[in-house]
């Protein structure tokens, strides 16, 4: 029960960090927005390590695909960021949820896993809930909705070398590392875009890292008491999150193909979960 109740705060604290991410880009950049989320996220993560944590703070023992799963998460969320500016958050969202297909797809060819017939056609309907949800032809597609579609495929990859570390550095390391290759190459480019934001907007900016931070921190604590696969499908309360913080702030609330495309995207989802689960390859 506690493996639950943390997991699900991860996935209320993390729809916040889109909203105010959403919520600024009217103003600022959504590159310089991507830059301040992981800028705080190492600042508090740092310190909540230094704090409670210290021995974690060690040199990594696979530092290349720290950098590789860095470098994948940090264009997952330029083009999620993207996506949110222009699009509401529960499509961009549920267009991202093709991340879990994403991995089966390829874990045949990253990891040498087996997939079957049936998580085969799984991961096909899956992309065809995201078709639901794009209508290409009916409507006219813009590179937002490619956006939240490249989110899903970049993040994807980050799961498969996610799995790949799990066996060799801390989890907190791990999201340390990740916000350092994301601050460092985001403050590269940031100072070509950057507007100076207002003491209001830093204060925001502040609170979306500590959203962050606290996201991904109450996700490793979960995963002290139960493990990942069994708690994979809460996961998908994130969209329930992102819905009601879309309605009451920005006035959005998915059209019936967005909710078409998300039931057949969530249902792929699961479906291979369970088969992962019980230890089904076909």
């Amino acid at each position: 029960m506690k493996a639950i109740i943390l997991n699900l705060c991860a996935w209320i604290m993390l729809p916040f960090m889109d909203a105010i991410a959403k919520y600024l880009s009217s103003e600022l950049s959504f590159f310089q927005i991507t830059w301040a989320r992981y800028f705080f996220t190492v600042v508090f993560t740092l310190s909540f390590m230094f704090i409670f944590f210290r021995q974690s703070i060690r040199p990594s023992e696979n530092i290349k695909l720290q950098v590789y799963r860095g470098l994948t998460l940090f264009f997952a969320n330029i083009c999620f960021f993207y996506s949110i500016s222009v699009i509401s958050m529960a499509k961009a969202l549920t267009l991202a949820f093709v991340a879990p297909l994403i991995t089966t797809a390829l874990s045949p060819f990253m990891l040498n896993e087996k997939v079957g017939i049936r998580r085969w056609m799984a991961v096909i309907i899956g992309f065809c809930g995201s078709l639901v949800v794009i209508r290409p032809g009916f409507i006219e597609l813009n590179l937002a909705t490619v956006a939240a579609v490249a989110t899903g495929c970049l993040y994807g990859v980050y799961l498969i070398i996610t799995r790949k570390l799990h066996s060799t550095d801390n989890p907190l390391l791990t999201l340390l590392l990740t916000g350092v290759v994301g601050a460092t190459i985001a403050s590269f480019f940031v100072p070509i875009v950057w507007i100076n934001p207002n003491p209001m907007q830093w204060i925001w900016l502040a609170i979306m890292g500590i959203f962050a931070c606290l996201g991904h921190i109450f996700l490793i604590l979960s995963l002290r008491y139960a493990d990942a696969s069994k708690l994979a499908p809460f996961g998908y309360f994130e969209i329930i999150t992102n819905i009601i913080l879309g309605y009451y702030v920005f006035s959005d609330f998915p059209d019936k193909w967005t909710f078409a495309g998300l039931f057949i995207i969530i249902s792929s989802g699961v479906y291979i979960w369970r088969r992962e689960l019980i230890g089904k390859t076909y």
